[in-house]
């Protein structure tokens, strides 16, 4: 039986966009989960979403959720993110939807202005998020209290 705590699994999920490149939307490693950068990407499409910087935040917010999900882990799991931004003006305007997924104790964060994206992209975000790794997905799960 292979040890669990350094298991290397990649994450995929039809509910996020598919890589623009050689590499994975998310990896399990051990009991964390890495997510690379999710633009503003509608998944069906693999088109950036309209409706400015705010929409795309939402959306790659979403794809985040979606890939940690699709890992075993949530939002609520998240312990690190970094976001990358085409212009740092933008921040007040992400932080107030980031806000609105990270209701209560929010992960630790950095946040950059950086000079270009892909697909010209206005904002990215990235997590580290823990994974629940409990048997006993209910009452008496460190995971879930």
């Amino acid at each position: 039986m292979a040890c669990e705590c350094c298991e290397r699994k990649v994450v995929a999920t039809d509910k996020a966009p598919k890589a623009l490149g050689p590499y994975s939307a998310g990896i399990i490693g051990g009991d964390f989960v890495f997510t690379s950068g999710q633009l503003g990407m509608d998944p069906v499409t693999g088109a950036i979403v309209d409706g400015g910087v705010e929409a795309e935040a939402r959306q790659a917010l979403t794809n985040l959720k979606n890939i940690l999900e699709a890992a075993g882990s949530s939002l609520e799991h998240v312990v690190k993110t970094t976001v990358f931004l085409r212009d740092i003006a933008d921040f007040a305007r992400v932080n107030a939807v980031y806000a609105e997924f990270f209701t209560t104790e929010p992960p630790a964060r950095s946040a950059f202005q950086v000079a270009a994206l892909p697909k010209g992209a206005a904002v990215e975000i990235e997590s580290i998020a823990m994974r629940c790794c409990c048997d006993d997905k209910e009452d008496g799960c460190c995971c879930h209290s």
